[in-house]
């Protein structure tokens, strides 16, 4: 791997979908979420679209600089990371979560210890990945040790007070886990795939954001609502509010220099 350059700044909404953010937008994204079991291909490959002009809008375009997905599962980040020109490489611990043919060069590897050298990537990426790590701080600190000094770090969870936030037991959790888990193989005939404290995680917005704002090797570029139509960042910025309103954080951060 060879770092690349880092390309001037991407106007926001230059990317290739719907202005970002808009209503439009939002509803083909919640569209597509509703079909993620029948139809996972083309639910993940408009998420990974839609991050891809994220990660752009903020950064500039991809293509020719080193894009470390880690753990993007399916690849199909990777693969429209690869799509845009970039040279974008999957790191993923969990083999199950592996497509039958993933990305060429997917390396099965924990976020915990990536096996990269210090400032290897332009742009590090995690899409809702923090909430099922069990150390989001140890593992927010790998992504910065990877991740060039002036190069884009973005990552995304759904914290656990959102709706979303027992993922397929979700909106149940907020009864409790055990009780929300139970429910769902009554209902399924199947054991959920989640179990709290074991691959999923109670993490919080308002902790979050003080532990990397107390942080000396990022700056926060931006603190939004990753899919909300709008006010994305207002939201964002009410204690409270935000743990129920924000669904998804995304955050997007800039290495700064050692």
């Amino acid at each position: 791997m060879s770092a690349g350059g880092l390309p001037g700044r991407a106007r926001p909404g230059a990317g290739r979908g719907p202005k970002d953010p808009s209503l439009r937008r939002s509803l083909a994204l919640f569209r597509a979420f509703l079909h993620e079991q029948d139809d996972p291909d083309a639910c993940y490959a408009l998420l990974a679209r839609d991050a891809a002009d994220q990660v752009e809008a903020y950064d500039g375009p991809v293509a020719g600089r080193i894009v470390v997905d880690v753990g993007g599962g399916s690849g199909h980040f990777t693969e429209e990371f690869r799509a845009r020109g970039a040279d974008a490489y999957l790191f993923e611990p969990d083999v199950r979560e592996l497509a039958e043919k993933p990305p060429e060069g997917t390396v099965v590897a924990d976020g915990y210890l990536l096996p990269l050298a210090d400032g290897t990537a332009d742009v590090t990426f995690s899409s809702n990945v923090l909430e099922h790590v069990a150390d989001p701080q140890t593992f927010l600190s790998e992504l910065a040790r990877v991740t060039r000094p002036g190069g884009l770090i973005y990552v995304s969870f759904t914290n656990w007070l959102s709706p979303w936030g027992g993922h397929e037991w979700a909106p149940w959790h907020y009864a409790g886990a055990e009780r929300a888990r139970a429910r769902y193989r009554r209902r399924t005939g199947r054991p959920a795939k989640h179990t709290l404290g074991e691959n999923l995680f109670p993490v919080h917005i308002g902790t979050t954001l003080r532990h990397v704002r107390a942080r000396d090797d990022v700056r926060i570029v931006s603190a939004r609502s990753r899919y909300w139509p709008f006010l994305t960042e207002t939201v964002v910025k009410v204690p409270g509010l935000r743990e129920f309103a924000t669904w998804n954080l995304l955050l997007i951060l800039r290495r700064c220099p050692v």
